[in-house]
């Protein structure tokens, strides 16, 4: 290792940032310092974990701010005497690298891990206390044989199905995508609108885990920001209501309807369904020439509208009447039906009953078609008139008591509903039910760049597996393929990859041609990372016992939804393999603020990226680090121009030089240093570990600069450098300042006569008798505004702290000729005049 700067130099020169930083970096690497300890390591474990990077060229500060606050609970852990899991990999599948090769002519391989390498190398220098050991690729097949496999788990357990159904289709990246990747109608990646297309494609069944998913949020409050988890529950959307039957006039089979409102039921005057339906299309098929016509007319319309378009509380109502009718199964009311895209045939049953008097939407449709209205709950208060939505436009849906209802009439809401699905159900026309806005996971996609799906289709027509013993299904070299999007996937047209074997009767069969959505990637990897290299298994359920849950998840508020909830249902699915004996993946998440450039999003398509390792050449890893931590709390959005990495220069620089200054030697006693400088560095003791556990790193920073002001104070007073009292503060600032600058932390050990780490040194604990304040600022405020700050015994009195702010000079010159009136006392910290 490299000498320390001298002191007699110091004072000349600025610390060499660069070679700080190498050398430290050189130290923990030939070391293996970040390294999780294994089953011989007796302290308790914590698994800490940043949400892992797509590598789409180099990191910029958004992913600055991610792994800072990753290392900041990782090493703040290791300093509380926890052996400490950090582990990183990259997401290395997706469109981006698909898209970028075919605009080279390329391989989506070496625009990939030409990326991953260059990210690795600025994390390397930003000085992330990783464990090296523990990197995946989700593009290795060492990974994506882990995806096939648990696939097929899944389609054992008949989680995993097949089926046509309308999905949404991106017109520019060419493939399907969930709803959760449909954001405001556009595609997520691209921005495209996106159009609905039925298509044949694989889906997971998340919504057999519906009900856990949402019940198992209360297991996650306090510990997940308060907006994820109503994000979540909002996503899983449980509607409690009834399945109720109605008969169709010349169709054999009832149509169900779902209703939250089962007890408005007798003012249902027509049905509506969805124009994209399979039922829209059977019940068309007898109508008129002229309606068939007018309805396909319709159908094309709808199918170029997002489901967020349809939905619009504010669009003029549109349908088409199919001529066919609903029998009303309480009062036996024949029901006119109609299609309509306001109806989405992915939701409930793709058709409603409408009551047009107590629903919006069904009003507005009834008063543009001139549909009957008709009123079956009072909402009125006592003594007024009921008002007629038919004349007034706006539906009643408060609460009330049940009208022209037969047996429900008097009955208030709640009452009448359940009164409602016993009527149903005797009658054998309908049941209590629970419907969710939650749609099973979409998986397939019409791309390469994925993992194989690992399926086989035979001449037959049956579906099978493709044997465990010929995992991984590798992606075929893809400059034999035609990578541009055409609609199908191009390992369709790879025809000597997709021919394969039949495993049942040997004859020739096709491959699945589609490959994963990344998001199954990423649902499982925390797992991975507890045994990255093994071909046995996916991961170790000992180790899972051992480390998992994880502990503390750190990424974007973007992710509340796509990523965080598959990872959960897929969780669930491993806890009922017996795999692992938790059902929450990560135990706290925190979500950080994005870093902005000029109030906008960085992102490379609008050039505006402030690229780490810039940064890192130009200010170095600590000064980058200091300055994002203290730039503001951590969920709060930081704009770049308003991080100020020269004052975290001059900040570390001082740290520094107050190490140099120390002229006592390591292992003296502190007891009799300077009373005021041992009272700072107490306090900061005292109050950090809460600080860091409530996320307050800006504070950590700010209090770390208090005490190193006071400490060059000290030096620079009669005591000098030789009280103990400086060296215990100095070596406090060195502990606690390894969480956010570790390399100078790392430096000012060693100058202070310490052997590294300082990162495995534990935190001392504060003396409480040092946290006692013999002295406090009392606030002096004249009409509400501060006017003066006067240093009081903490054991004040009442009076005797008021007769000083009423003596003291700065307020009687802000007082003049004018009297007081009122004086509100605080003692110690607060006196608050009025004067007039």
């Amino acid at each position: 290792m490299s000498e320390s700067i001298a002191p007699e130099e110091f004072a000349e020169q600025a610390p060499d940032i660069h070679a700080i930083q190498n050398k430290w970096q050189a130290y923990w690497d030939e070391n293996g310092t970040f390294l999780a300890g294994g089953d011989e390591d007796p302290r308790p474990r914590k698994y800490v974990l940043a949400m892992f990077p797509y590598p789409s060229g180099d990191m910029h500060m958004g992913h600055a701010s991610n792994y800072l606050y990753s290392d900041i609970v990782a090493r703040y852990w290791r300093h509380r005497g926890h052996n400490v899991m950090q582990p990183i990999g990259w997401d290395s599948f997706g469109l981006p690298a698909e898209n970028a090769a075919i605009q080279r002519g390329a391989d989506p391989r070496e625009w990939t891990y030409g990326n991953i390498a260059q990210q690795r190398e600025s994390l390397g220098r930003y000085g992330v206390s990783f464990d090296w050991s523990r990197v995946l690729h989700t593009s290795d097949p060492e990974y994506y044989q882990w995806n096939q496999w648990l696939f097929q788990q899944m389609y054992d357990r008949g989680l995993a199905y097949r089926t046509e159904s309308p999905v949404n289709w991106c017109p520019n990246d060419q493939t399907v995508l969930a709803n959760e990747q449909v954001i405001d109608g556009a595609c997520d990646r691209c921005g495209a609108t996106v159009i609905k297309k039925k298509l044949t494609q694989w889906y997971f069944k998340i919504t057999d885990y519906a009900d856990r998913l949402l019940d198992d949020l209360d297991q996650l409050e306090g510990r997940w920001p308060h907006k994820v988890l109503q994000m979540q529950r909002n996503w899983i959307g449980r509607s409690i209501g009834a399945d109720i039957d109605f008969e169709i006039e010349g169709r054999a089979d009832k149509v169900t309807v779902f209703s939250t409102r089962a007890d408005t039921l007798h003012g249902a005057t027509f049905m509506v369904v969805a124009p994209d339906s399979d039922l829209a299309a059977e019940l068309v098929a007898t109508a008129s020439p002229e309606t068939r016509m007018r309805f396909q007319d319709y159908l094309d319309q709808t199918q170029k509208q997002t489901d967020i378009e349809r939905q619009s509380s504010d669009r003029e109502k549109t349908g088409v009447p199919l001529e066919r009718f609903a029998i009303n199964p309480v009062n036996g009311e024949k029901l006119p039906i109609w299609a309509a895209d306001y109806v989405l045939a992915d939701y409930g049953h793709g058709a409603v009953m409408a009551v047009p008097a107590h629903d919006q939407r069904d009003l507005d449709f009834a008063l543009k078609f001139e549909l009957p209205v008709r009123v079956v709950l009072d909402t009125s208060a006592e003594g007024e008139e009921l008002a007629n939505p038919a004349e007034t436009g706006e539906a009643l849906t408060g609460e009330g008591v049940l009208i022209n209802s037969g047996e429900l009439d008097g009955l208030p809401k709640a009452d009448a509903i359940a009164r409602m699905i016993e009527i149903l159900a005797d009658s054998g026309s309908g049941r209590a039910s629970k419907q969710y806005r939650l749609r099973d996971w979409l998986i397939s996609r019409q791309r390469f760049w994925g993992t194989p799906i690992p399926m086989i289709h035979t001449a037959d027509g049956r579906i099978e597996k493709v044997p465990s013993d010929q995992l991984p299904v590798r992606l075929p070299v893809a400059k034999d393929i035609d990578l541009k999007p055409k609609g199908t996937s191009p390992l369709g047209g790879a025809t000597e990859w997709v021919t394969t074997v039949d495993p049942v009767t040997g004859e020739q069969a096709l491959r699945d041609p589609d490959t994963m959505d990344t998001f199954v990637d990423s649902s499982w990897y925390y797992l991975r990372f507890l045994s990255p290299k093994s071909d046995q298994f996916a991961f170790d359920p000992n180790e899972a016992d051992r480390w998992a849950p994880v502990d503390t998840y750190i990424g974007g508020v973007e992710h509340a939804i796509l990523h965080l909830l598959y990872a959960r249902f897929i969780t669930k699915v491993l806890h009922d393999m017996g795999l692992v004996k938790f059902t929450e993946p990560f135990s706290a998440l925190i979500n950080q603020g994005m870093v902005l450039l000029d109030g906008s999003k960085m992102s490379k398509s609008k050039g505006n990226l402030v690229q780490v390792s810039e940064q890192l050449d130009e200010n170095g890893s600590d000064a980058v680090r200091v300055a994002l931590a203290f730039a503001g709390p951590v969920e709060d959005d930081k704009d770049w121009n308003d991080v100020h990495t020269a004052g975290a220069k001059k900040f570390l620089a001082r740290a520094l030089r107050a190490a140099q200054d120390v002229a006592s030697e390591p292992g003296i006693s502190f007891d009799g240093g300077d009373k005021a400088l041992r009272g700072v560095t107490h306090h900061l003791l005292n109050d950090a570990p809460g600080l860091v556990e409530q996320t307050k790193y800006n504070v950590v920073v700010a209090r770390l600069m208090e005490l190193v002001n006071a400490i060059r104070k000290t030096i620079d007073s009669g005591a000098g450098a030789a009280d103990p009292a400086v060296r215990e503060a100095v070596e406090t600032v060195a502990v606690v300042l390894d969480l956010v600058a570790p390399h100078t932390a790392e430096e000012m050990w060693e100058i202070l006569g310490h052997a590294p780490s300082v990162s495995a040194v534990d935190w001392a604990p504060a003396d409480p008798a040092l946290l006692v304040e013999d002295e406090v600022t009392a606030v002096v405020q004249v009409n509400g505004k501060v006017r003066s700050q006067l240093q009081v015994p903490a054991d004040i009195s009442v009076d005797d702290l008021e007769k000083l702010a009423r003596e003291d000079e700065k307020v009687l010159r802000f007082i003049g000729d004018k009297q007081i009136f009122k004086a509100i006392v605080r003692a110690p910290k607060l006196v608050s005049l009025v004067v007039k």
